[in-house]
C-alpha cells in the first residue's frame, strides 16, 4: 500500500508548516463493515448522492453509516470546489461511489490499497464512465482521487493516463496557494531565460504541482534539500520531469529554501557480465580509485570487462590482474592485434553493421593504451607484485604504431565554405522547435554556430567560455567593442579561452565577425546564477549559459551542426566520417598553414593552446595545392628543360665542332661552367677551379683577381669581410671557392733570393705624406723550377725599378718565364702547361703562399703574365698587368701595409667598381682572358 510508505517516508521529513486536513487518530478505523452499514448503504441507494432537496437527512440510514460518512465529509469540506453545479454535483457523487464500493468489497476506506482506488478511478476517463453507474457525473473522477490522496496517500498519478495534476493540486491545496507558488517560481525561471508562459505553463505546471503533490505542502519552505532529494528517487516521479525538476529546484534555491541540486549524470553503466567475479571486484575498485574523468573512466571500465571476458575463454585460470606474467601480456597484445568489432562486446547495439569488420589501428592502441594504464596504476598503489612493466610487455607493436601519425581530418574547402555561409545567414526557421524541449534564443545559437565556425577550439571549451572574454585592442591598446574612432578592419578581436585540457588559460585573436556575435548575445543574455566550472573549481558567468544551466558541450554536435548542414545542403559524413566540432579545429588550423601569408608552426601551436609542436602536428595538414605551387616554384623540370636546351652549343654541335673534341656541353656551377661530359659521375666537384673542364664566368673572374685591400669595394656581399692576421698565411684570391685552402706542397722547390718587397700598385706613401697612385710593376718571387726553362727577366716600361736592377739580379731565374707575354716561343700544350686560365694562376700562387707559410716571404706583389694571343694594346698599357696580393703572419716590424690592386689615374681620381683597375682595361682584359680560358 502507498499510505504506510509514504507515513514512514514523513516521519523522518521536518513536519510541514501545511496542516493536514485529515488526522486518521481522530476516527475510529475498524477494517470491516458491519451488516447494518451493509444494509443502510443498499436501502439508500440514489439517496447516496445526497442532492439538495432529494433526500430525507432525518432517516435512521444515515445514523447508521455516520463512522464511514464522517472522514469523507470532512474531507469534502477541505476540499477547493469551483462554484459549478457539475462540481458540487460532481464531489457529492465521489462519495456516494466510494460508499457503494465499500458495501461492495465489504471494507472500509481504511484499509483500501492502490490498487482497491485505481479500480474505482480507472487507468481512463472512458474506463471509468464503463464502470461506474451512469448517474455519476465525470468530474466525480477528480475528487476521488483527492480521497485518495488524502486519505490513503495514493499518488501513483502516471496510472492514471491523462491526468491532469494541476486540478487535483488546486481541490487539495486551494487554487490561489497553488497560483502564488507557481508565479514565484515563474518570475525566476523567467528571469533565467526559460520561456514560461503566464499563468499556467505546460510544461513548468505539471512538475511543479507534482512537486508539491508528492510532498505533501503547498508551501515552497516545505522544498528543503532533503525534499527534493526524496522526490527525484521517488517511484511515482515520471523520468520526463527530472529535467524541468532541476529548473524548479533550481528557483527553490534561488528563493532560498534549498540548495542547488547535483550535476545531472544520465549515464548508467550495465553491471559487468561474462567474466569471474573477482575481475569484476578488481575493475569496480580502480573505477573507485582513478583520479581520471568520470567520462574516461567509464571507457576504461568498458575496456576492461572485454578483458575479463576474453580471460574467461582463453584463460579462465587467470582470474586476478596479480595472475598476470609476460606470457599473458604477450598473449593479449596478440589478441588487440588481431580483434574485429564486436568480439568479447556485452551489448552490440552500436556497432552497427560494422561487426566482424577489424579494428582501426588507433583503436589497436587505445586498448594497449588502458590495459598499460591499468597494470601501472595496481602497481604503483601496491595492490599487486611487480611481476613486469607494463610499458615494456604491453608496448604497441611496431605494426600498429607505424600506421598511426598525424592525419586530420579536415573538410573540404567547397562544404566548408557552405558551412560557413549558413552559419553567417542562420535563421529561426532553420532551427529545431520541438514541443517538448525548450528552444534557444537565435542570438545564442548564432553566437554559438559562428563560435564553431571560427574560434577552432574544442567543444568543451566552447561551452566553457565566460562572460567577457571578448577583447578589442587597436595598436596594442584597448578598444571599446562599439568604438566609432577606428575602423572595424583596423581593430583586432581578441579572445580569453579558459583552462583546457592541455594549459591554461590563454588569448588568441579572432575574426571579428565572431566578436560582434558574441557582443550581441551578451547584450540580450538574461541574467544568470553563477555556475561551477568543472575544469577549474571556480563558480563563474557562463556564456552560453540559459535556463540556470550551462548548454550542453553535446549540443554542438547534435543540434548546430546537423541545422548548419541541412541549410547549406551538405551531408552530415563523408570519407572521412562525421563532421563534428573538433573537425572544424583542424580545418581552421589547416586553411591558416596553408594560406597566402601562412602562419608558422610554432605560431599555430600558439593560436591552438598546444603543449608541443607535435600535438599541432595533427591538426595541420600541408593541403595539395599549396604542395604543388611549392613543387613548380622549385622548378625541378624547368631546370632539367634549361640543362637539354639552353646549355648545349647547337652551333658546335651543327657544324661538327663537337666531333673534333671542341666542347659543346656546358653544366651551370653558379661560379662556372663545367664541359665534363660525364659530369654527374665526377668525384672532384669540389675542386672545381683546379680542373681542366672549368671555365670561370665573368662575374667571378673578378673576384679571383682581387687582393685583399680591395675586397670592401667589391660587390659581392660574401667578399666584405675584413682581413685576418692572426690566422695562417691567407691566400686572398678564392681560386678553389675558398679563401683558406691549405697549398700543395711541391717537393721540387728550392728558395731564392727576392726582390724587394714593394706594396701593392694601388697605393703607395711618399715622403711628404700624401698618398698618390704610384703604378709599380715589381718582379715575380723567384722559385727554382728545373722542369720550366729559364731566360733573363724583361723589364718593364712601367717599372720605376727596373733600371735600377744589378745584373746579377737581372740573371737570376725567372720563374714562369713561359707566360710572360712575346718572350713565348713553345706552345702551351708542349711544355704541358694546362690550357685553362686557372692553371698557371694557381700554381704560381701557391708558390708564392707556400714561402710565405715557412716564414721566408714577405709581403710580396706576385706579377702573372698574360696569355700569350692577347692585344697588343692590352699588353703594353700599363694596367694590362694583374697583381694578386699575399696576407699572412708576419713579424710586427717587417709587417707592411697590404695595399689594394688597380691602377689609377695621375690626378688622384678613383677607379672603377671593379676593385680600382681600370675600367675599360680591366673589361678587355677579363673578356680576352676568358675567352682564351674557355
Amino acid at each position: 500500500m502507498t499510505g504506510p510508505t509514504e507515513a514512514s517516508v514523513l516521519a523522518t521529513d521536518p513536519a510541514p508548516s501545511w496542516p493536514w486536513p485529515v488526522n486518521p487518530d481522530r476516527y475510529d478505523r475498524y477494517p470491516e463493515l458491519t451488516g447494518d452499514e451493509r444494509e443502510a448503504i443498499a436501502s439508500l441507494g440514489m439517496d447516496l448522492r445526497r442532492y439538495p432537496g432529494r433526500y430525507d437527512p432525518a432517516a435512521p440510514q444515515w445514523k447508521t453509516i455516520r463512522c464511514l460518512l464522517r472522514p469523507l465529509d470532512d474531507v469534502r469540506s477541505s476540499l477547493w470546489c469551483p462554484d459549478e453545479g457539475s462540481y458540487r454535483r460532481g464531489v457529492d457523487d465521489a462519495i456516494a461511489l466510494i460508499l457503494l464500493r465499500c458495501a461492495e468489497h465489504d471494507r472500509t476506506v481504511w484499509v483500501w490499497s492502490a490498487e482497491d482506488w485505481l479500480a474505482l478511478i480507472g487507468t481512463s476517463a472512458r474506463q471509468f464512465t464503463a464502470t461506474v453507474p451512469g448517474w455519476a457525473e465525470g468530474t466525480a473522477r477528480s475528487y476521488l482521487v483527492a480521497y485518495a490522496y488524502l486519505i490513503s496517500g495514493f499518488t501513483e498519478f502516471d496510472q492514471l493516463g491523462g491526468f491532469q495534476r494541476l486540478p487535483l493540486a488546486w481541490r487539495l491545496f486551494g487554487k490561489g496557494k497553488v497560483d502564488d507558488v507557481q508565479h514565484q517560481v515563474a518570475q525566476v525561471l523567467r528571469g533565467w531565460g526559460y520561456q514560461v508562459e503566464a499563468g499556467i505553463d505546460p510544461r513548468i505546471s505539471p512538475v511543479l504541482c507534482q512537486t508539491l503533490l508528492l510532498n505533501r505542502s503547498p508551501m515552497l519552505e516545505d522544498l528543503t534539500t532533503v525534499a527534493f532529494d526524496r522526490i527525484r528517487k521517488h517511484p511515482d516521479l515520471p523520468d520526463r520531469y527530472i529535467g524541468a525538476l532541476y529548473g524548479i529546484q533550481r528557483a527553490v534555491s534561488a528563493l532560498g529554501h534549498c540548495s542547488l541540486p547535483p550535476a545531472p549524470y544520465r549515464g548508467r553503466m550495465p553491471a559487468i557480465e561474462g567474466t569471474a567475479r573477482s575481475w569484476v571486484e578488481w575493475i569496480e575498485r580502480w573505477h573507485n580509485t582513478s583520479t581520471l574523468s568520470r567520462k574516461v573512466r567509464d571507457n576504461n571500465r568498458s575496456l576492461l570487462s572485454k578483458i575479463g571476458r576474453w580471460l574467461a575463454a582463453e584463460h579462465p585460470e587467470i582470474t586476478e590482474p596479480g595472475q598476470w606474467t609476460r606470457q599473458t601480456c604477450a598473449a593479449w597484445v596478440a589478441a588487440v592485434d588481431r580483434l574485429h568489432v564486436g568480439d568479447y562486446a556485452q551489448r552490440f547495439a552500436s556497432h552497427g553493421n560494422r561487426t566482424g569488420q577489424p579494428v582501426t589501428p588507433h583503436t589497436k592502441s587505445g586498448y594497449l593504451t588502458t590495459t598499460r594504464a591499468f597494470f601501472r596504476d595496481l602497481q604503483e598503489w601496491e595492490w599487486i607484485p611487480r611481476r613486469f612493466d607494463p610499458v615494456r610487455a604491453l608496448a604497441t607493436p611496431r605494426t600498429v604504431g607505424a600506421m598511426l601519425g598525424p592525419d586530420p581530418r579536415v573538410i573540404t574547402d567547397d562544404i566548408w565554405a557552405k558551412l560557413l555561409w549558413s552559419g553567417l545567414n542562420i535563421e529561426p526557421e532553420d532551427l529545431p522547435t520541438n514541443l517538448n524541449s525548450l528552444r534557444y534564443p537565435l542570438e545564442l545559437l548564432r553566437a554559438l554556430s559562428l563560435t564553431w565556425l571560427f574560434s577552432g577550439l574544442r567543444s568543451d571549451e566552447m561551452a566553457r567560455l565566460r562572460v567577457g572574454c571578448i577583447r578589442w585592442q587597436h595598436d596594442g591598446f584597448p578598444i571599446p567593442g562599439d568604438s566609432d574612432e577606428v575602423l572595424a578592419r583596423d581593430a583586432v578581436c581578441l579572445l580569453d579561452v579558459p583552462t583546457h585540457k592541455t594549459g591554461i588559460a590563454f588569448t588568441k585573436p579572432v575574426d571579428p565577425l565572431l566578436g560582434k556575435a558574441i557582443e550581441a548575445w551578451q547584450e540580450l543574455r538574461p541574467q544568470q546564477p553563477k555556475m561551477l566550472d568543472r575544469k577549474t573549481s571556480e563558480h563563474v558567468d557562463l556564456l552560453f549559459a540559459m535556463r540556470a544551466h550551462r548548454v550542453a558541450k553535446t549540443y554542438v554536435n547534435k543540434t548546430i551542426i546537423p541545422t548548419l548542414c541541412r541549410k547549406a545542403g551538405v551531408p552530415t559524413a563523408d570519407v572521412r566520417g562525421n563532421t563534428t566540432s573538433h573537425r572544424a579545429r583542424s580545418t581552421i588550423a589547416s586553411q591558416l598553414y596553408n594560406a597566402k601569408e601562412p602562419m608558422t608552426l610554432f605560431e599555430l601551436q600558439a593560436w591552438l593552446g598546444h603543449r608541443s609542436p607535435e600535438s599541432t602536428q595533427h591538426y595541420a595538414k600541408i593541403t595539395p595545392n599549396t604542395l604543388a605551387r611549392a613543387y613548380n616554384d622549385a622548378g625541378y623540370f624547368a631546370r632539367n628543360v634549361r640543362t637539354i636546351e639552353v646549355l648545349v652549343d647547337r652551333d658546335a654541335v651543327t657544324s661538327g665542332a663537337a666531333a673534333n673534341g671542341e666542347p659543346w656541353q656546358y653544366f651551370d656551377l653558379g661560379h662556372g661552367w663545367c664541359t665534363y661530359t660525364f659530369f654527374e659521375q665526377c668525384r672532384h666537384r669540389m675542386a672545381c677551379a683546379r680542373c681542366d673542364f672549368y671555365t670561370p664566368k665573368a662575374s667571378s673572374w673578378r673576384r679571383r683577381t682581387t687582393c685583399r685591400r680591395c675586397w670592401p669595394t667589391s660587390r659581392s656581399p660574401t667578399m666584405n669581410g675584413p682581413p685576418s692576421m692572426t690566422g695562417r698565411a691567407l691566400l686572398t684570391c678564392s681560386w678553389n671557392a675558398s679563401p683558406t685552402f691549405p697549398p700543395r706542397q711541391d717537393r721540387h722547390r728550392t728558395r731564392s733570393v727576392s726582390p724587394p718587397p714593394r706594396l701593392c700598385s694601388r697605393w703607395s706613401e711618399p715622403a711628404t705624406g700624401r698618398r698618390r697612385p704610384v703604378l709599380a710593376a715589381v718582379g715575380v718571387p723567384q722559385v727554382h723550377d728545373p722542369v720550366r726553362s729559364v731566360g733573363p727577366t724583361r723589364a718593364r716600361p712601367s717599372d720605376p725599378a727596373g733600371s735600377a736592377r744589378s745584373e746579377g739580379e737581372s740573371r737570376r731565374p725567372a720563374a714562369r718565364s713561359d707566360v710572360q707575354g712575346p718572350e713565348l716561343t713553345e706552345p702551351r700544350a708542349s711544355r704541358g702547361l694546362r690550357p685553362a686560365a686557372h692553371g698557371y694562376f694557381g700554381r704560381s700562387i701557391r708558390r708564392g703562399e707556400s714561402a710565405v707559410r715557412k716564414g721566408r716571404g714577405r709581403c710580396s706583389t706576385i706579377r702573372t703574365g698574360l696569355p700569350p694571343r692577347l692585344p697588343a694594346t692590352d699588353q703594353s698599357s700599363p694596367s694590362s698587368w694583374l697583381f694578386v696580393s699575399l696576407s699572412g703572419r708576419f713579424p710586427a716590424a717587417r709587417l707592411p701595409e697590404v695595399q689594394g690592386c688597380g691602377a689609377r689615374s695621375a690626378s688622384g681620381a678613383g677607379g672603377s667598381e671593379t676593385g680600382g683597375v681600370h675600367g675599360a682595361a680591366c673589361a678587355a682584359l677579363v673578356s680576352s682572358f676568358a675567352g682564351q680560358a674557355g
